[in-house]
């Protein structure tokens, strides 16, 4: 049997608080990454990576995105900490985050701790240049192509620092 996609950082476990250099408080930067054989008949990889959990976990009212990668090579097994576009792998292609910018943006919270899910999907395809798709647009192109998904999930509440006069 082939092993299922699996999604792993160095930097923190499943289930663990994300460390304050990815986040907002802290450098910003995308953690390391990786992920081991992908199935058969993989054509490219997605990265999602979205908080289930915005504004505040005890209402939600939408998911907000921090990261889309499309077209991540087969070949590929990780991504590097700080990944962007300098060092990304040759062809990945980077979709808007909810602030409307490309590229990676870290936990940010307003209240409470919140769930970062690293959604990792192989497809059978590579897909068209979408542009720079939204993670529902990068979704929908997806459908009927995901030939496997993993996810590592990371949690995070702001440092509340008090600012005084």
């Amino acid at each position: 049997m082939p092993k299922p996609l699996h999604l792993t950082s160095p930097r923190f476990q499943d289930g663990e608080t994300i460390p304050i250099a990815f986040t907002c408080e802290g450098e910003d930067k995308a953690p390391p990454l990786h992920w081991g054989e992908v199935p058969q008949g993989t054509r490219s990889l997605a990265l999602i990576v979205e908080d289930p959990d915005a504004p505040d976990p005890k209402r939600p009212q939408r998911t907000w995105c921090h990261w889309v990668l499309y077209n991540i090579p087969t070949g590929t097994r990780d991504l590097p900490e700080g990944a962007g576009p300098e060092t990304l792998p040759p062809g990945v292609r980077e979709g808007l985050n909810d602030w409307g910018r490309s590229g990676y943006g870290g936990p940010c919270p307003p209240i409470g701790r919140h769930r970062y899910i690293y959604r990792l999907f192989a497809l059978d395809t590579a897909l068209p240049d979408l542009g720079s798709p939204t993670r529902s647009q990068l979704l929908t192109a997806m459908e009927g192509h995901v030939i496997d998904e993993t996810q590592l999930i990371g949690t995070y509440e702001k440092h509340h620092h008090s600012v005084t006069a």
